[in-house]
C-alpha cells in the first residue's frame, strides 16, 4: 500500500481551490459533493488545498505556498507534486467505495469504478442507513462486540440474510435482528495454502481471512498471505494449531 485510505469531513470546512477551467470545476463539484465551502486563496481554519494551474511553475509555486500554511495540497493532474490524490467514487451514501491508484492512472481507477457501478444496488445506502438505525438494539441483543461482528458478519456474507447485493436487504434489518441467530461459541478451520500468492486463495480462505477472530500460523508464512486478513485479528506463531481455540474463528494456516 503506498497512499493511507481517509474518508475525510469537510462538511462545512474551508477548501482552498485554485485556478479555473475544467480540472478546477471538476474539484469544485466534489467539494461541493462533501459540503465543503471553496475559496481561492489561503483562509485561517482551510482544511486542504487543490491547485488546478496549466503552468507547471505555477502549479508547483501556489502548492509551496499553501505547503507552507500547513495544509495537505493536490496539485491536479501532477501526482509528484501532490500530498494527496483524489480516488474515482462509487457513491451509495452513506456507503462510499475509492479507487485509488496513487495517481498512476486515473484510467483504470475510472475503469474499476465502473465494474464496482455495475455491481452494488442502488439501496446499499438503505441498508447502511437500516443497520445504523438498530445499532442500540444490536448492542442489547449481543453484548459482547466479538458476537455482534459475527453475527453482523454472517448476516452480510454472500446468499446471507442481509446479502450487500441483495436488493432487499435493507427491507429485512428488523427480522433479523429479532431472530437473533445464536453465535458460536468457538470454531477452529484448518486451511492449507498451496502458494504464496495471494491472487491464488480461493473464494472460501479469502472470506475466512476477512472473518477470522484469530489467526495460528508457523514462522515465515508469506506476509502477503496474512495481509489478506483483517488488520485487528490476532496473529499466533506457533508450530501447532490450538488444542483449545479461544472465543470465534480461528483459522490454523498451513504451508
Amino acid at each position: 500500500m503506498e497512499q493511507l485510505p481517509l474518508f475525510l469531513n469537510l462538511r462545512g470546512r474551508t477548501v482552498v481551490l485554485v485556478g479555473e477551467g475544467e480540472a478546477a470545476d471538476a474539484k469544485a463539484r466534489l467539494i461541493a459533493r462533501a459540503g465543503g465551502r471553496i475559496v481561492a486563496e489561503w483562509e485561517e481554519g482551510a482544511a486542504i488545498a487543490f491547485v488546478a494551474l496549466d503552468d507547471e511553475d505555477q502549479a508547483r509555486a501556489a502548492a509551496r505556498a499553501l505547503r507552507a500554511r500547513g495544509l495537505l495540497v493536490n496539485v491536479v493532474d501532477r501526482p509528484d507534486f501532490c500530498d494527496f490524490t483524489t480516488p474515482a467514487i462509487v457513491d451509495r451514501a452513506p456507503v462510499t467505495v475509492a479507487i485509488g491508484t496513487g495517481g498512476a492512472s486515473a484510467g483504470l481507477a475510472k475503469a474499476v469504478r465502473q465494474r464496482i457501478e455495475t455491481l452494488l444496488p442502488a439501496r446499499l445506502g438503505a441498508l447502511a442507513s437500516a443497520l445504523h438505525a438498530v445499532r442500540d438494539a444490536m448492542k442489547v441483543r449481543w453484548p459482547e462486540a466479538a458476537d455482534r461482528r459475527r453475527a453482523i458478519d454472517s448476516a452480510l456474507a454472500k446468499g446471507g440474510v442481509l446479502d450487500p447485493l441483495d436488493r432487499n436487504a435493507a427491507d429485512r434489518v428488523s427480522d433479523w435482528l429479532a431472530a437473533g441467530r445464536v453465535i458460536p461459541l468457538s470454531r477452529l478451520e484448518t486451511v492449507r495454502l498451496t502458494s504464496a500468492d495471494p491472487d491464488d486463495l480461493t473464494l472460501r480462505v479469502a472470506r475466512l481471512l476477512g472473518e477470522a477472530d484469530h489467526i495460528f500460523h508457523p514462522p515465515g508464512l508469506p506476509v502477503t498471505i496474512l495481509d489478506r486478513a483483517r488488520a485487528d485479528v490476532v496473529r499466533h506463531v506457533t508450530d501447532a494449531p490450538p488444542a483449545d481455540p479461544p472465543p470465534g474463528l480461528s483459522l490454523w494456516l498451513q504451508t
